[in-house]
């Protein structure tokens, strides 16, 4: 199975998504699992064709919000696809990650970035399912 079907399937488990693939909330929603840092998902944008989020565990460090990670993630429910925009982490080594950049009006695309950011939201998806964050 590609990874981007797989984060698409991953996403309705968890029940961000439903099966149609049309987001289960409509601005923001947060959820709690005993242990671990909140997960935060709010709704970015919704086209035609199809609807960003972003999805993040936050902290406060020194009285800053700090995400530990953050993610967008564009959704496309006539494919049944998802893919990874964006990672970021504030906390420790900062990082910041985009796998599509415009440079002088370009539209560039960084293969081994987006490989990377599904490899890593897959296994997030993954890992939030057993850490319970599955209700809406």
């Amino acid at each position: 199975m590609v990874v981007y079907e797989t984060i698409y399937k991953r996403l309705i488990a968890i029940g961000i998504i439903d099966k149609e693939g049309n987001p289960k909330f409509e601005d923001h929603v947060k959820l709690e699992s005993g242990g671990f840092m909140d997960l935060s998902i709010d709704f970015l944008y919704k086209g035609k064709k199809y609807f960003t989020i972003a999805m993040a565990h936050n902290y406060v460090q020194n009285g800053d919000l700090m995400a530990d990670p953050d993610m967008e993630i564009k959704i496309i429910p006539d494919m049944k696809m998802a893919e990874a925009l964006s990672f970021r982490q504030d906390g420790g080594l900062p990082i910041n990650q985009h796998v599509y950049v415009e440079i002088d009006g370009k539209k560039m695309v960084y293969p081994l970035v987006k490989k990377h950011l599904n490899s890593f939201l897959s296994g997030w998806l993954l890992n939030i399912k057993k850490q319970g964050f599955t209700n809406l």
